[in-house]
């Protein structure tokens, strides 16, 4: 399963995709929305991993041409904020799996998204 990690802070990012890799996912990255939307235009992402410290509007805009170019792919937003506890993020990013919280242990992350790319 290919995975798409959106994610600014890059050795968050290297932590989180050392584990994906482990768990037998390939994986690509990316630190803001254009090399988002470059991934997605060029490979067949299963499940995107997108952070929303990137800023709402970038965060957004990536989930919308996610939607639109890989209607298939799984969205897992990451946030370190309460703003989604109440699952507004579900009516906003249509193809949302589950949002998950920032501090979200990295080998829990990975059976998360073993999971729901498995899922079809």
């Amino acid at each position: 399963m290919l995975v798409l990690l959106v994610e600014s802070d890059a050795n968050l990012s290297w932590l989180w995709s050392r584990q994906l890799e482990r768990a037998g996912c390939r994986v690509l990255c990316a630190q803001d929305a254009d090399g988002a939307t470059a991934c997605l235009r060029e490979a067949e992402i299963g499940v995107v991993i997108l952070s929303l410290a990137l800023g709402e509007g970038d965060a957004l805009a990536v989930a919308d041409f996610a939607a639109y170019r890989r209607p298939e792919a799984k969205i897992i937003p990451i946030t370190s904020r309460r703003f989604f506890s109440d699952g507004s993020v579900f009516g906003m990013i249509p193809n949302v799996a589950m949002s998950v919280n920032a501090h979200t242990a990295p080998e829990d992350l990975a059976a998360i998204v073993t999971h729901y790319g498995a899922a079809d």
